[in-house]
């Protein structure tokens, strides 16, 4: 199926989204974990919130295969600092202590897994940041040994939420992106 990813549409109501992507011909949707799209503490609290947002999503002759945590998952391994206030929600920005942050970031990922499996998705998209991205330029000359702990700290942040997806039953789809870990094929390679 060809979906589309609501992310770039947050700002929309999910009903109002749908209702364009219908008519637009895609057979369904990428939700994202903002907006209204796709609430992933609703979904835990109450089994009530995904069973209306995929009768939403049915309405309008629309599937869902996929979760996007991508503006959470962010947050997980950069370095945190004013920009991540505009994309985060206030309970993961808590009081900007940037170490809170990232481990907010990370509970929620890992709950996003635990979301999507409540969906009835088994696939959830999106980012993990980076350490080391500003170092990508080499001049003045990097200190290589930061880098691969730059990767070391994305596996010790990121191998406890594959645990919890794996649990669930649920793949980490992460996208190959500039600002992320991986960015590139070699760095795609690094970060597997």
């Amino acid at each position: 199926p060809v979906t589309l990813f609501t992310g770039q549409w947050a700002d929309l109501p999910l009903e109002d989204l749908a209702t364009r992507v219908a008519g637009w011909g895609y057979a369904g949707l990428e939700l994202a974990c903002s907006g209204d799209h796709f609430d992933v503490v609703a979904a835990l609290a109450d089994p009530a919130y995904v069973g209306a947002q995929r009768a939403l999503l049915e309405r309008h002759g629309l599937g869902c295969w996929a979760l996007g945590a991508h503006l959470v998952g962010q947050a997980l391994c950069d370095p945190i600092d004013a920009r991540h206030q505009g994309i985060l929600p206030p309970e993961i920005c808590g009081d900007g202590e940037p170490e809170g942050i990232k481990q907010r970031a990370g509970e929620r990922l890992a709950d996003t897994a635990r979301a999507a499996a409540a969906f009835g998705v088994t696939q959830v998209n999106g980012f993990t940041g980076s350490p080391v991205w500003h170092l990508l330029y080499s001049f003045p000359p990097n200190d290589f040994d930061a880098i691969g702990r730059g990767y070391d700290e994305v596996a010790e942040r990121m191998g406890p939420v594959l645990d919890v997806f794996e649990s669930e039953g649920v793949r980490f789809g992460l996208e190959v992106h500039p600002t992320e870990i991986a960015y590139d094929f070699v760095t795609t390679r690094r970060t597997l």
